[in-house]
């Protein structure tokens, strides 16, 4: 290791101090593309398939956006051309250029992004000793019953995260990820939501998050509320089933009803197996009914919340509605 002298270190003081007069941060707004994930149900509540890029309208406050891709379900992902038509989206996974993750994702046929990927987050905190066996058996018929197209990730949490399976296609390594995890410590759900956001954000394409939990958060450190800003502004949905019921724990339950309608998903209260079997397969079915459409932003210079609206063009009635979440911020970046 070299030693610089006294005068060395201050010319490169100096020099520290010249560059920090000379190179003022200056932020701005960085509008990546947004990916925006949504159902249509009708007024009992069935899902409404088949409908085109042409029959939605996307606007950022009051801003029409042009949609890039569309996705309807677990089919290949299109490109929507400047007359409205539909082109099967071209990766070449060979391409030297391409990462790793977009690699990654394309399935056996080359389709990019096809699919959901699916993030689980399982509560192995003390507070689900007693149906610690039974939760792990949902979760199992839930990771088996996805479309081939998907891929899962399963995390467990207690008081630290743990990634028992990475991202994979492969159910039966999921599986046996799940299948290790033990029952531990106390519970710290924020943290590990927030850490599981981050590893979702990374990979390209449709992904959500599943929690699985029991409710109460005795070791975070991080606000669910500053939590649910990330998974909005990522366009991550998150979905939870919570295996405590809806008014025993008012506070975990106003937070997951907030998480969940903020970020396109749903929360479920499902204290019984058969209950928390039922929960996975109604979110297994909105994956497979929803649609996914990405955009670059139009000129806007609204740098804090910018407010997403979807509205169908063939619904005078406005008898049909849209789950989707209300907006993001854009990231702020260095210039």
């Amino acid at each position: 290791m070299k030693i610089a002298t006294a005068g060395g270190a201050a010319v490169a003081l100096g020099g520290m101090f010249l560059w920090a007069q000379e190179k003022v941060p200056v932020f701005k707004s960085k509008v990546d593309l947004v990916v925006l994930t949504f159902t249509v149900t009708d007024g009992h509540g069935r899902y409404i398939n088949n409908l085109k890029p042409g029959d939605f309208k996307i606007f950022e406050d009051g801003i029409p956006e042009k949609i890039t891709t569309f996705e309807e379900g677990n089919k290949p992902v299109m490109q929507v051309l400047d007359d409205g038509a539909l082109k099967p989206m071209a990766v070449d996974a060979e391409s030297p250029e391409k990462s790793d993750s977009t690699k990654a994702s394309l399935d056996a046929r080359g389709d990019p992004f096809s699919g959901t990927n699916v993030f689980v987050l399982f509560d192995t905190s003390n507070f689900m000793y007693r149906g610690f066996v039974y939760a792990e058996d949902a979760i199992a018929d839930f990771v088996r019953g996805l479309d081939r197209a998907d891929s899962v990730a399963v995390y467990t949490f207690s008081r630290n995260l743990s990634r028992a399976s990475l991202l994979t296609r492969d159910r039966g390594s999921a599986i046996t990820g799940l299948r290790t995890s033990v029952a531990g410590d106390d519970t710290a759900l924020y943290n590990a939501l927030l850490l599981t956001l981050r590893d979702a954000a990374k990979v390209p394409g449709r992904k959500v998050v599943i929690v699985f939990s029991n409710g109460p958060d005795n070791g975070s450190m991080i606000a669910p509320d500053d939590v649910r800003a990330v998974a909005e502004d990522e366009g991550i949905p998150i979905y939870v089933i919570s295996t405590n019921e809806v008014n025993k724990d008012s506070i975990s339950s106003g937070v997951f009803k907030r998480i969940t309608s903020r970020t396109g998903g749903k929360a479920y209260w499902a204290k019984t197996w058969q209950k928390q079997v039922e929960a996975f397969e109604n979110i297994r079915e909105d994956l497979g009914n929803s649609y996914t459409v990405t955009y670059y932003p139009a000129a806007n210079p609204n740098e804090g919340f910018r407010r997403i609206q979807v509205e169908l063009s063939n619904d005078p009635g406005k008898r049909l509605r849209v789950r989707a979440r209300p907006g993001y911020r854009p990231r702020s970046s260095e210039g």
